[in-house]
């Protein structure tokens, strides 16, 4: 029997044709077709381990005697929408925002869902028994070239507002958006200034996209853009650059999207998000009667938690905002077209940001984990709460250990920047000297 396989929060992920190999990849396509009854689309990001991956997907999935359709490059949303009209599930070979060398698989289940604990084992069982390949090349399988233009057409079909009075920078992270995107937002008549759209196989995510915005930043500023919109490399997460230059993140977009569904009537009672939204973010949709409910860290828990509610919209500081009522996952590419919807409807992004809230002062701490003494930082929390006279509802201090790093992440916010600052001292003073 092979080797077992873990699947982590977000399948299988790690260093391409190693910790992912061909074997892990074809043997992942025999245990889909097992486990679904149903048609397979498979579709991957600009890494050059990428096709090979999901050469041995297919090659699994069709000695396992399944339907698999090769989508070629291809977002991780986009899969889940095609996989969604086509009454089909998905594999998706990325590693999203991690480094060119890494990859990784993610099964999508019935109707582009992320899958449920039961299915989720069934794989992983599937997987664990499936045989390795016979032989170690596969064969190339053509590609469905029409599915980019239904995904094209489904998101203007949702979001089809003008866009012919912006000027927008696409910072497309040399990753899957990197032909859609141009495609998709031509089709809104907006202006569009390109930045890192040409793939090499090795520049995905690097010292761009929605994790590194100074390209973006500066493109915006020197050319007086009205908005800059950055994806990662799977592009399910977005980021904006107001015309100000100003970085607004997955709580600024939540905030104000939040705020004009409310407005608009369109906004069931209220918003999921993570741990570490700001606490900025809760009392101003406090101020406006906009319920929050928060979960752990992941698009996962997200999504769990909108569907336990039976609310519409959530998402994650990281730019991962989900629109349930309009799409079965995060889309960074949706999510920019109602950036850019909302900015012509209501304004400048930064007038808009500007007046609905204000971030919080934050710090982040990470103390290693055999040094960390719990009791200790909450006695400090505890007396500096008290001595800055502080209420509940104006500090918040978050614990978490790290699930890759052998640290605890300590994060602490207030109304008052002076708490924030002594807290952190009094933290690096005790654990780091």
């Amino acid at each position: 029997m092979a080797m077992a396989v873990r699947f982590g929060t977000d399948g299988i992920r790690g260093r391409a044709l190693d910790d992912v190999s061909t074997d892990v990849a074809y043997r992942l396509g025999r245990a889909v077709a097992s486990v679904f009854a149903a048609p397979v689309f498979v579709g991957y990001d600009t890494r050059e381990s990428s096709p090979i991956l999901a050469a041995a997907v297919l090659a699994g999935l069709r000695e396992g005697g399944a339907i698999g359709v090769n989508l070629g490059r291809f977002t991780t949303p986009g899969v889940a929408v095609i996989a969604q009209r086509r009454n089909g599930v998905g594999v998706v070979v990325s590693a999203s925002h991690n480094p060119f060398y890494d990859n990784g698989l993610k099964v999508l289940g019935p109707g582009g869902t992320k899958l449920d604990q039961t299915t989720e084992e069934a794989v992983i069982r599937a997987l664990d028994d499936a045989p390795s390949p016979a032989h170690a090349d596969f064969d190339e399988t053509a590609i469905d070239a029409s599915a980019e233009r239904e995904y094209v057409a489904h998101l203007r079909a949702l979001v089809p507002g003008d866009l012919s009075s912006l000027h927008i920078v696409l910072d497309c992270a040399n990753g899957a958006a990197s032909h859609v995107a141009h495609e998709l937002f031509a089709a809104t008549g907006a202006r569009l200034t390109m930045l890192h759209d040409q793939p090499n196989g090795r520049n995905i995510n690097e010292r761009c996209g929605s994790t590194h915005v100074d390209d973006l930043v500066a493109a915006v500023s020197a050319l007086g853009a009205d908005l800059g919109l950055a994806f990662d490399g799977d592009a399910d997460r977005l980021v904006a650059v107001d015309a100000h230059g100003h970085v607004r993140d997955g709580d600024d977009l939540m905030v104000l999207f939040s705020l004009d569904l409310r407005e608009r009537g369109l906004l069931d009672a209220g918003l999921v998000v993570t741990t570490m939204s700001n606490l900025g973010l809760r009392l101003a949709l406090a101020g406006h009667s906009v319920d929050v409910r928060e979960t752990d860290v992941g698009d996962r828990n997200v999504l769990r938690t909108l569907e336990s509610e039976q609310w519409d919209f959530g998402g994650e500081q990281s730019g991962h905002l989900i629109f349930r009522n309009l799409a079965p996952t995060g889309d960074g590419l949706l999510t920019g077209l109602l950036v850019g919807d909302l900015v012509v409807r209501r304004g400048p992004l930064f007038e808009q940001a500007d007046a609905a809230w204000q971030r919080v002062p934050q710090a982040l701490v990470n103390v290693a984990r055999e040094s960390y003494d719990d009791r200790f930082v909450r006695e400090v929390f505890d007396e500096l709460t008290a001595r800055f006279a502080l209420a509940s509802d104006q500090v918040r201090l978050l614990v978490r250990p790290s699930g890759t790093e052998p640290v605890v992440r300590v994060m602490v916010e207030a109304l008052d920047a002076g708490f924030v600052r002594e807290f952190t001292q009094r933290l690096l003073t005790h654990f780091h000297d």
